[in-house]
């Protein structure tokens, strides 16, 4: 039996679509480098989705917008809206390339 993931309907559309967009310039092959080099050197957790949108590591990342801007679209979702975003965040990471994981594996130990 193959795993089938539950659909649940996203509440707030706009802002999460907006959020969901900036993850996803950051995962751009041409980007994904760098936000990775961020996420190292402000020494938080890779998996921590709320401490890289505090730290204003999308916009380090290559989007302009405000820190409190990402801050305030996901504070602005629904509690099951966020749970599927730091889901999308986290699925995000694992699909990155292994040769890319390897380059940045201190990030990725769980310590």
């Amino acid at each position: 039996m193959e795993f089938q993931r539950a659909e649940i309907k996203v509440e707030s559309e706009k802002e999460f679509d907006e959020l969901k967009a900036a993850i996803d310039r950051a995962f751009g092959a041409d980007k994904v480098e760098k936000f990775l080099q961020h996420i190292q050197s402000s020494g938080i957790r890779v998996r921590d989705f709320e401490s890289v949108l505090s730290k204003g590591i999308l916009e380090r990342s290559g989007d302009k917008k405000s820190i409190a801007n990402y801050q305030g679209l996901y504070g602005a979702l629904p509690l099951s809206d966020q749970s599927q975003m730091r889901e999308f965040y986290l699925s995000k990471l694992e699909e990155l390339d292994p040769a890319l994981r390897t380059k940045f594996k201190k990030l990725y130990q769980y310590y």
